[in-house]
């Protein structure tokens, strides 16, 4: 009961803020227990959240299926049900700003101050969400083959490098006021997204074919 009663205040709380602005002692003020307590059940910020994660991958991989069948066309060139499997994808993520967030920081952040079992554990439970999002893949795209499990595992990065991007501080934001010449990069989160996931899927399917 106490282990979900930190996931949940931890899921509260990034409702509220961003991943970076989650602390444990407020963490542990909200759950309403001692630093050290909270400890005996996660043994760092950084697992709460890469535990937080794996349950937001895990529910959004159970939503993908309805949202792809309605949306790709099974009659369709393998290049357009490319194109909206690409948009599924953008549109269900940027839809679920907590996921992204998360993995945004997983490498840099949450990966680092856990120890091995932990990260192991988180590993394991990734990798099976990447290869069920594969078998999602392969339905619409059975063109794909042995590539839909890199494919997702290269999707899955470039979201969390994209939100990042889409996110810049405040510093800069104030330079791109200062100087417009500055944002020509500027990334909107969901266009650059499907930008590069249907460039990413045409490539895969196009390397797969040859």
């Amino acid at each position: 009961m106490r282990r979900r009663a930190i996931l949940d205040t931890a899921a509260t709380m990034l409702d509220e803020m961003p991943v970076s602005a989650v602390a444990l002692n407020e963490l542990s003020r909200r759950v309403g227990l001692a630093k050290s307590n909270v400890l005996r059940y996660f043994e760092s910020r950084e697992a709460v959240l890469l535990e937080l994660l794996d349950q937001a991958w895990r529910q959004w991989n159970a939503d993908l299926p309805e949202r792809l069948d309605a949306a790709v066309d099974a009659g369709a060139p393998v290049s357009r049900r490319g194109e909206q499997f690409a948009a599924v994808i953008t549109r269900t993520l940027a839809e679920r700003r907590i996921l992204c967030d998360l993995l945004s920081a997983q490498a840099g952040v949450l990966e680092h101050n856990v120890s091995p079992e932990v990260a192991a554990r988180y590993k394991r439970a990734a990798l099976s969400s990447v290869a069920d999002l594969a078998a999602l893949a392969r339905v619409h795209l059975p063109e794909l083959g042995e590539r839909a499990e890199q494919l997702c595992g290269q999707m899955i990065m470039t979201a969390g490098a994209v939100w990042t991007h889409a996110r810049p501080s405040a510093a800069m934001l104030a330079a791109y006021e200062e100087d417009p010449s500055l944002a020509v990069y500027r990334m909107d989160f969901a266009p650059s997204l499907q930008e590069t996931l249907t460039t990413l899927v045409a490539g895969t399917l196009a390397r797969a074919q040859s």
